[in-house]
């Protein structure tokens, strides 16, 4: 099916950009919603993305963009060209954009609650990122982390922004459940994930009956329920790759179970808190965290910043589709207490071979 956008629709939307999103600036992401499907360059910042003349990595190079520039997608397309082992391909201005670094996206600005609930409240991002910024001192507002599409964190409180609209006041166990270093995103820009997305599933099946497998070889990971498959999908597990003096990237093998759930996990070094801007490990948000191999911190999760699922990719976890990670966060045990932000337990078998 074929978008309608005009060039001068489609340049504005490319043009998206941090600046275009600074507290000062009069866009308004209102503009952008129910504007069609849309991609998000997903890129590290030293990279660019090419958009080719043809859905092959071998045709010309008609474009160059960067991380986070927003792009609208005209179709899809299924190709029988290089990459031969991810086909998928996007039609967008100019050309065809491959499918791998990119994150699909849309804009869905959410009602502002007058309060939230004492404790823990899970939200949602649901804008193609957002700024958050921190306020160590009254008034005076610093940036912070960039959130993204799909990433769920913790909401302790909401405040005044540096606009004067309602923010969100995030609470990240990275940074060591400091109330100093909470930070803020406007509140239109997130949605409140409900009990019911994230309540237990398969309640009737005996714990003791649920099995997960992943093949390293196949890049597959597939859950079982007393033999039946109830799931099979492609993963993405660590590279083959040990960095100089740090532990290995590869995904260990053997039996393990689930023993940790997070449904926000900030994963990487806290810092730098600028982590659109220079590429650096620094992922707050990881939605749906379920930990197997406690040693090194392996889990499943989603992911937000690749669709290369059936390569690996990874610093060892298993990155998951984000609606299939929630599926089995959801459907394996411990089952997660929704008012934590970690649940421990024995749960889940795991075989990695």
């Amino acid at each position: 099916m074929s978008l309608q956008y005009s060039r001068r629709n489609f340049l504005k939307l490319t043009g998206l950009t941090l600046s275009s999103l600074a507290v000062t600036s009069a866009f308004n992401f209102a503009e952008l919603q129910d504007s069609g499907p849309l991609i998000r360059i997903a890129a590290d910042s030293s990279q660019t993305l090419s958009v080719y003349s043809r859905p092959d990595e071998e045709s010309t190079i008609k474009f160059q963009r960067q991380r986070d520039e927003i792009l609208p997608v005209y179709y899809e397309v299924i190709s029988d060209k290089k990459p031969l082992y991810n086909p998928k391909w996007y039609r967008v201005w100019g050309g065809f954009i491959h499918c791998s670094s990119v994150q699909p996206v849309a804009v869905k600005l959410n009602q502002v609650p007058s309060y939230l609930p004492e404790g823990l409240t899970a939200i949602e991002i649901t804008v193609p990122f957002t700024q958050s910024m921190f306020q160590h001192t009254p008034g005076v507002w610093t940036d912070s982390y960039r959130l993204y599409y799909d990433t769920v964190h913790w909401a302790v409180g909401i405040a005044e922004g540096p606009d004067g609209e309602t923010w969100y006041r995030l609470r990240d166990e990275m940074l060591k459940y400091s109330e100093n270093m909470d930070y803020y995103i406007p509140a239109k820009h997130a949605r409140i994930v409900p009990p019911s997305e994230m309540s237990p599933l398969a309640t009737d099946v005996p714990p003791d009956k649920k099995f997960i497998e992943v093949s390293l070889e196949n890049q597959e990971l597939t859950a079982y329920e007393d033999g039946k498959i109830v799931l099979n999908t492609k993963i993405s597990s660590g590279l083959n790759y040990t960095p100089p003096g740090e532990t290995t990237w590869k995904t260990p093998t053997g039996y393990f179970h689930i023993q940790s759930k997070m449904l926000s996990k900030h994963m990487g070094n806290p810092e730098p808190y600028n982590n659109y801007a220079d590429g650096a490990y620094v992922l707050p948000g990881v939605s749906w965290t379920s930990f197997f191999e406690m040693t090194n911190g392996v889990a499943f999760h989603g992911t937000h910043w690749h669709q290369d699922f059936g390569v690996r990719k990874s610093h060892g976890c298993i990155n998951m589709v984000t609606s299939e990670a929630r599926w089995l966060y959801r459907w394996a045990t411990p089952e997660a207490d929704p008012q934590l932000m970690e649940t421990n337990g024995y749960g889940t078998r795991v075989h990695v071979f």
